[in-house]
């Protein structure tokens, strides 16, 4: 018998441990000393909201599946029908091959093979990678065709502290969001204001999300949102200069899992990105320079203080 998430691949090191799955190259587990820093999922079950999974080459949402490049009219199957929306791209629940796997470390390989809607070849390839410093992922896109290719990356772990988020403050590095409509499409990018405004640590409350937030401040080019009980222990996720979103998402509209952890989700794009071309990558052509995009993110333990 199989799991319905595939083969599990364990790495260790310095007291953390990841659980990452063959479908969806999904991040199922990860811990520091027994403590859950992700709430993910149990191996007897299919990822549940997204949790952990990788989302290329698009994350989020793509208004009809209707979008245009280069002077073609492309429609994508509608994964999202209740809004008729194509979201979270097509890696998520294909079976990813394991290229090396090491006891603190695993990389994974996907080739999408051009398909209506998305007809370019394109390899993505993961790193996960374990060390005294938590998980960094290394999510890389390659461009196999001819002709140059659309892509955005993100991912979709959920962050926890104990069980929970009310009694939890957030700190998120972020001074605009996207206002969204009844499907979660964005209308305008405007400043976070009061409610929103997480810069500076605060509690989160009866505070709902499904938000995008952009303009992140950085120290050396990183930028880090926080979660953590007042006073105590937390954890952080990190992202590199390239990934200029987040995705912020509190479960309220998840039966049996409301509110129970925070999706913090690093995006180098938001949003309907295909139709509006808001920081959109084009891939250029196979061997050309430009065909291929890594991005870096990573989530570590934050100590009691």
């Amino acid at each position: 018998m199989v799991a319905p998430s595939g083969e599990q691949f364990e790495i260790a090191a310095a007291g953390y441990a990841a659980v990452i799955t063959e479908s969806g190259a999904a991040l199922r587990l990860l811990e520091h000393n027994g403590r859950p820093l992700i709430d993910g999922f149990t191996e007897d079950e299919m990822s549940p909201g997204g949790r952990g999974q990788l989302l290329m080459p698009w994350p989020n949402r793509i208004r009809d599946g209707k979008y245009s490049f280069e002077g073609r009219d492309l429609q994508l199957a509608l994964t999202e029908p209740s809004r008729s929306n194509a979201s979270h791209g097509l890696a998520r629940w294909a079976a990813w091959t394991v290229e090396e796997h090491t006891a603190t470390s695993v990389s994974l390989v996907l080739r999408v093979m051009a398909q209506s809607g998305y007809p370019w070849t394109v390899d993505l390839h993961v790193l996960y990678d374990l060390a005294a410093d938590g998980l960094t992922v290394t999510q890389t896109a390659t461009n196999l065709s001819s002709e140059p290719a659309p892509y955005a990356s993100g991912a979709h772990p959920y962050l926890c502290v104990g069980s929970g988020i009310d009694h939890l403050q957030l700190t998120l590095p972020a001074s605009t969001r996207m206002l969204s409509d009844e499907r979660l499409l964005p209308t305008e990018t405007v400043p976070v204001g009061k409610e929103h405004d997480f810069r500076t640590r605060r509690s989160i409350g009866t505070m709902a999300f499904d938000e995008t937030y952009g303009d992140l401040d950085r120290v050396d080019e990183i930028a880090t949102a926080t979660l953590r009980e007042p006073g105590g222990r937390g954890v952080e996720l990190w992202v590199d200069e390239k990934i200029r979103w987040l995705q912020v998402y509190s479960g309220d509209d998840a039966p049996g899992r409301e509110r129970r952890s925070l999706a913090i989700e690093p995006m180098t794009a938001p949003p309907d990105a295909f139709n509006s071309g808001t920081d959109l990558v084009t891939l250029a052509a196979a061997g050309e320079a430009g065909d291929e995009l890594s991005v870096t993110w990573g989530i570590r333990l934050l100590s009691d203080r």
